[in-house]
């Protein structure tokens, strides 16, 4: 049996990392604010641990993005399938990532993929052409690299 997982990602703007990612992959923002409400009705968390997302009760340091195919909890707000994570930490991003994401848009649409990137936040780091193939190596908004081919 195959087993279930998500992508976690540390960040220091949970909420941006989520709405940059959300949009670069067409995934579906989480919304926790169901589970939020009932927890705060019993009295289990307190407003400190919250901030407001998208015009709603989210996570303070968590905010996640998932599939739009993909089932998901209705009472947890939580992907129940291809789903990424954000979460915040106090450290700040030192080195290259040891795992990234590449992004295939397909049908050469490379570079209009590159430039809709862009104008959602992320930035050209290099570009590279090999008899393997040829792609783009960009940031997010927070410096993590990922790959256009």
């Amino acid at each position: 049996m195959a087993v279930h997982w998500k992508l976690v990602i540390d960040a220091a703007d949970p909420h941006r990392q989520a709405a940059f990612w959300a949009e670069a992959l067409e995934y579906t923002l989480e919304d926790h604010s169901v589970l939020i409400e009932k927890l705060l009705g019993f009295g289990a968390v307190t407003e400190d641990l919250l901030t407001e997302a998208a015009g709603r009760k989210a996570w303070r340091d968590l905010a996640g993005v998932r599939h739009p195919e993909d089932p998901y909890d209705e009472e947890k707000g939580s992907g129940l399938g291809r789903r990424i994570l954000f979460q915040r930490v106090p450290e700040t991003k030192t080195a290259k990532n040891r795992l990234h994401i590449d992004l295939h848009p397909g049908g050469g649409r490379l570079e209009e993929e590159v430039a809709r990137l862009e104008s959602l936040g992320a930035k050209v780091l290099r570009r590279i052409a090999e008899p393997s193939g040829t792609w783009v190596t960009m940031a997010d908004p927070e410096g993590n690299e990922f790959d256009v081919e």
